[in-house]
């Protein structure tokens, strides 16, 4: 039902203006508030506030959504998953009555952990986080914030001390903080209607009552939620891929060559073939991750698998949609084009290709006897 739903709101609502989202590097307000009013903005708030559904269940919305357009849902999953997430499970009771029914109803969300020379190497931000009193003074900068322009509240994560990964701290920021500057959009390859900017901090004041969690425990705040933001990515990656299927196949059957439609030749159908068998083993891997979370079971290796698989995926799947379409695929009157240049960011936000490798192997590498759960 849940899937019915939302690709019913995508196909009406989404699709239809993704080419102008596209183009504008915008979603227009009156989308975000039909996302608002169908409870988008909410989809992992916990009622009373918010929806609260399952991770099996947000997965098949971020793919829907993402069928319709990437940077639609990327929007949606930056506020959900590594925005809201991180209240839910490490806030206090406080942050929690003042944020979460804001977040569900009203305010925007943005993650701010990458900077200038910390990308994969997350523990090694430079931002510092000195207290003084009731208040923390905050100095450094962050780049490729998503939601960044629009943010009412970010996520911040800072160094309160020169222990690497002991020494972060996550931090509630709210849009108006004396001393921090919100930068121009960055101008991407893809998911352009999804807007990222750069943030700077200049004896940026924030309340100790918004640090979240305990200090020296930001790490942590930030690795928990990306686990999840993964999962979210790899069924980004999977509507992409699923889009381009669909794209393909409706272009070769309409497309006539030598007097025939081009899908009833074999080097079509082959290309057809293998997204589709590559599409559902990525959704079956992103499925298994998110239900796993949800079982509370270890997910982290699983979510880097599926999202490593899907973004993989992504890409192959939009390459061949290019492929099939011919020089129409390199044109912007086709949506595969789109579809190409937003699949490579799903192979490089939320830890890239090269740092899922790594989760997985030391997943094998460091297991007890070497063996390997399942």
């Amino acid at each position: 039902m849940l899937r019915a739903v939302t690709r019913e709101f995508a196909d009406g609502e989404i699709a239809p203006i993704a080419s102008q989202i596209d183009a504008t590097e915008c979603i227009p307000d009156s989308l975000r508030a039909k996302l608002r009013a169908n409870n988008y903005f909410s989809l992992l708030i916990p009622p009373p506030h918010g929806v609260g559904v399952d991770t099996v269940g947000y997965a098949v919305v971020m793919e829907e959504l993402s069928r319709a357009s990437a940077a639609v849902a990327i929007t949606v999953s930056v506020h959900n998953s590594v925005a809201a997430g991180p209240i839910v499970h490490f806030g206090s009771d406080e942050q929690k009555a003042r944020w979460l029914p804001r977040l569900a109803t009203e305010a925007l969300g943005a993650f701010a952990l990458t900077e200038a020379g910390s990308g994969s190497d997350a523990a090694a931000l430079i931002t510092r986080a000195e207290r003084r009193g009731d208040e923390y003074i905050l100095n450094g900068s962050k780049t490729f914030v998503t939601n960044g322009q629009y943010a009412d509240l970010f996520i911040l994560m800072a160094r309160t001390s020169q222990a690497k990964h002991r020494g972060i701290t996550a931090f509630l920021v709210e849009r108006n903080a004396p001393g921090l500057t919100i930068g121009k959009n960055i101008d991407k390859m893809g998911i352009r209607g999804s807007d990222t900017v750069e943030l700077s901090l200049q004896e940026c004041r924030v309340p100790v009552a918004n640090r979240l969690h305990q200090e020296g425990h930001g790490f942590r705040v930030a690795m928990q939620a990306l686990d999840g933001g993964r999962i979210g990515v790899a069924a980004q990656a999977l509507g992409i891929a699923q889009a381009c299927l669909e794209s393909a196949s409706r272009y070769a059957q309409g497309r006539y060559q030598f007097g025939r439609p081009i899908a009833d030749f074999q080097a079509i159908q082959w290309m057809i073939a293998e997204m589709r068998t590559e599409i559902e083993a990525a959704r079956l891997l992103t499925l298994q991750a998110a239900w796993r979370k949800d079982q509370g079971l270890a997910a982290g290796p699983y979510a880097s698998m599926a999202k490593l698989k899907a973004s993989e995926v992504a890409r192959m799947a939009a390459d061949r949609a290019v492929q099939i379409h011919g020089g129409y695929g390199y044109t912007k009157e086709y949506a595969v084009e789109r579809y190409y240049r937003d699949a490579k960011v799903t192979e490089l936000y939320e830890g890239t290709s090269e740092i899922q490798h790594i989760v997985i192997a030391n997943s094998v590498l460091h297991s007890k006897d070497g063996k390997v759960s399942t």
